[in-house]
């Protein structure tokens, strides 16, 4: 059996993207849909000390609405990656592994690079060394595979023979299974269970960049992020 999962690129993503690329056996980094300005792309949340405190990454969108992910621009004279490293630095000043991972995390950042995708992309390769994850990763850029939503990615399945498709669950609304039972593929769903680990400033919050549970929980984060 050969599972596949297709995410679309995330700024320091959070646990449940993790979970999706360990449970597969191909992963597609989906790069060449359109991106959506207001969704989670260029930024995600880490934890303050009053709550959830966003990093965005500043890119160019004014006049390019119908832009694919893999063509945006970052604005590179906004010193972004010193201030989100300033953040972390600052918010996870107590926890106990910061001072492990910050400079890997800093390095990425810093890189001489001037698209969202390649920050994303590098951001990910990072964490997935540190979690052990070694799915190989694939962008849809590179495939030269063509449909329209639903029908692409069977397509994707069909390039890889995967008899598997893992989805996450908000999926669900639109994804038309009939397509993936005609083709022989199996649809299955996340259902992802977020776990809770000892976080700084005070009570627990989910759904944050795994940025949290990496500075909290250091070498142990790649038993916890998983429902596998």
């Amino acid at each position: 059996m050969t599972t596949l999962v297709v995410l679309q690129p995330g700024y320091l993503p959070w646990l449940g993207f993790f979970d999706q690329m360990k449970k597969a056996d191909v992963f597609v980094y989906y790069d060449d849909v359109q991106f959506d300005k207001n969704g989670w792309r260029n930024r995600n949340r880490i934890k303050g000390s009053k709550g959830p405190v966003w990093l965005t990454v500043p890119v160019r969108h004014k006049g390019r609405s119908d832009q694919s992910i893999q063509a945006v621009e970052v604005i590179q004279d906004q010193l972004w990656a010193t201030k989100h490293v300033k953040s972390i630095r600052e918010l996870y000043a107590h926890a106990p592994f910061t001072k492990d991972y910050l400079d890997g995390l800093e390095a990425v950042l810093s890189g001489p690079k001037t698209h969202l995708v390649d920050f994303c992309y590098a951001a990910v390769e990072y964490f997935r060394g540190v979690l052990e994850i070694d799915t190989p990763m694939f962008r849809s850029s590179d495939l030269n595979i063509e449909g329209e939503r639903s029908e692409r990615l069977v397509n994707i399945c069909n390039h890889f023979q995967a008899d598997t498709y893992l989805s996450g669950d908000s999926a669900k609304s639109y994804l038309q299974d009939d397509l993936f039972k005609d083709a022989g593929i199996d649809v299955q769903w996340q259902n992802y269970q977020h776990p809770t680990y000892d976080q700084q400033h005070g009570a627990f919050i989910s759904h944050l960049s795994i940025v949290d549970l990496v500075m909290n929980m250091g070498p142990d984060s790649g038993t916890i992020f998983s429902n596998k």
